[in-house]
């Protein structure tokens, strides 16, 4: 049944009836189609390995030590911290994989982690801060666009222990055994974004559930053969219907031999349980948490784990240990892979060449040079890296205004610089490279990373 609006203009009566006759069936999403009318909560979460931390009475999202929440919505383009990669704009819930990534590394052993649906990269980089050192993800994004976005904020968050492919979930059944994680955050039909997006809205139908319901369950068919024994997978979605959720999971335990995990995630504070079943699953519902609608559950894979599909095969390229200036450039062991200037660890260059003899890749670690004419000149990412090795560079500390004209793409001036390379930072942390040439420095940024808009905020945004 769907609830009595007062009149035409009621909010209710703009979510479609038989989704509120879903919601009507079960209890524990009483209250939903009033929650999804209200404003949704802002929040962020903060890059640690880049020394972003709450300060003193930051409102703390309470499964995520680095998650806050924000009084209000800032022009989050115009705020050089972002571009730093100190912080990443994320709905509360999603944070959640933070929370499940540090409980599934507990034992702070290395892991190997797809994450299969990765884009934007939201909970690419909240599970890149919680893996144990060590650790490779492999952030899949089979849309080319969606792709490109995604590569653009795992560069900002910095990491060098990520690869990022665009493919069909299928490829991946070409590592049998490779990974001890898969994550699966489904494509849906976006129930619980319908207070933040229109079109979650206008799209929705009874048809368009079982569609995402079919190809949920093969996008995970075809992980899980990826999926060593003994390994976890991680399935989420942002949407309440059982169809796409706990029925999903009770099929995953009955046709591929899953076990259900007890992460006591639906004991976090206004988390609810499953709404069907016995499998152990959590619900982030709007009205009950400050955040968007999400489902989780976590399955284990059964069997014993054996290494022998994760032995690297040999390769007809190899990657090479790197050498100056890139050895120089970056702190730590790293390798560069072949015809590139991709510099990852060393230790994991084996298994990402392995990947990538399976599975097509778009990236992987830091992309961290590039050649013009016969110079080796350092990249825009590099100066969002965590490994930069900052000592050898020149650094020229940058204001606001200066901040922004370089991220809009302006040539700027900085006083009293040496000619050649200098590393601009802002706030004391770095922000990017140009090229000094006396009168002025030339900007080194890509086109696609640029401000684009020109309404900056009267008053600059300010989250750290």
């Amino acid at each position: 049944m769907t609830s009595a609006p007062s009149s035409p203009e009621s909010p209710e009566r703009q979510l479609p009836a038989a989704f509120l006759e879903m919601l009507a069936d079960y209890p524990s999403l009483a209250g939903l189609p009033e929650a999804l009318l209200s404003p949704p909560d802002v929040s962020v979460r903060l890059n640690a390995a880049k020394g972003a931390v709450p300060d003193a009475g930051a409102d703390v999202v309470p499964w995520c030590p680095q998650g806050i929440y924000l009084t209000d919505r800032p022009a989050f383009t115009f705020d050089p911290a972002l571009h730093q990669g100190l912080y990443y704009v994320q709905d509360a819930s999603s944070m959640i994989l933070d929370y499940v990534a540090r409980r599934i590394a507990a034992d702070k052993q290395p892991l190997r982690w797809l994450d299969a649906c990765a884009a934007p990269g939201g909970k690419s980089t909240a599970i890149l801060s919680a893996l144990p050192d060590g650790s490779l993800l492999v952030a899949n994004e089979i849309v080319r666009k969606r792709a490109a976005a995604l590569m653009e904020n795992l560069e900002r968050w910095g990491f060098a222990n990520v690869a990022v492919t665009s493919t069909d979930t299928e490829a991946f059944t070409r590592l049998p055994d490779f990974f001890d994680v898969v994550s699966v955050d489904a494509p849906c039909s976006g129930e619980g974004m319908m207070r933040k997006e229109a079109v979650a809205v206008s799209q929705w139908s009874p048809a368009l559930v079982q569609q995402c319901a079919q190809l949920q369950r093969e996008i995970v068919a075809n992980v899980w053969q990826s999926l060593r024994p003994g390994g976890f997978l991680v399935y989420s979605t942002c949407t309440f219907n059982p169809d796409e959720d706990e029925r999903n999971v009770a099929w995953i335990m009955q046709e591929l031999g899953a076990e259900s995990v007890d992460l006591g995630l639906d004991r976090l504070p206004g988390v609810v349980g499953a709404i069907e079943g016995r499998a152990h699953c959590a619900r982030f519902l709007p009205g009950k948490v400050r955040g968007e609608g999400l489902f989780i559950a976590v399955l284990q894979k059964n069997g014993d784990s054996s290494d022998g599909n994760r032995r690297p095969k040999k390769s007809k390229k190899t990657a090479v240990k790197a050498t100056k200036p890139l050895s120089d450039w970056l702190t730590g062991d790293f390798a560069i892979l072949p015809d590139s200037f991709r510099a990852v660890p060393a230790h994991l260059a084996p298994a990402i060449m392995q990947l990538a003899q399976e599975v097509p890749l778009l990236t992987a670690g830091i992309d961290a040079a590039a050649a013009k004419g016969r110079d080796i000149i350092p990249s825009y990412a590099l100066a969002r890296a965590i490994d930069l090795n900052i000592s050898v560079f020149h650094t020229a500390e940058v204001d606001y205004a200066t901040a922004i004209a370089y991220l809009r793409g302006m040539p700027i001036t900085v006083p009293d610089a040496p000619r050649g390379i200098i590393l601009l930072t802002f706030r004391g942390r770095p922000l990017a490279f140009a090229k000094n040439i006396g009168t002025r420095a030339n900007n080194l940024i890509p086109d696609n990373r640029l401000i684009l808009s020109p309404h900056i905020p009267s008053t600059p945004p300010s989250i750290l």
